[in-house]
């Protein structure tokens, strides 16, 4: 069965790996140095097959179109996002500390 997830789960998922992405570039600037100016990118997932396909169908589209270059970001996975920042909270019941 060869089913492609609907255009708006693949958006999501370029906008959520776009935001994660621009992430990574703040805490590793080095890595934007790698990039050209104006290059269109595109995500490979290694565990996610059916995404990647559908990115390649996009990657096939830019080459047809001239000018930008273009460029690849291979990700593993993506872990699911925590539902809070707080590492280890505790709540203590009293007038003062």
């Amino acid at each position: 069965m060869n089913t492609k997830m609907n255009a708006k789960e693949f958006t999501d998922k370029r906008i959520s790996l776009g935001f994660e992405f621009q992430r990574y570039l703040i805490v590793h600037p080095e890595v934007s140095q790698k990039i050209p100016e104006r290059a269109q990118m595109f995500f490979i997932l290694e565990d996610d097959a059916e995404f990647t396909q559908q990115e390649m169908e996009l990657v096939k589209e830019a080459q047809q179109e001239e000018g930008s270059p273009i460029v690849f970001v291979k990700v593993e996975k993506i872990i699911p996002p925590f539902e809070s920042r707080l590492v280890n909270p505790r709540v203590e019941v009293g007038a003062s500390f």
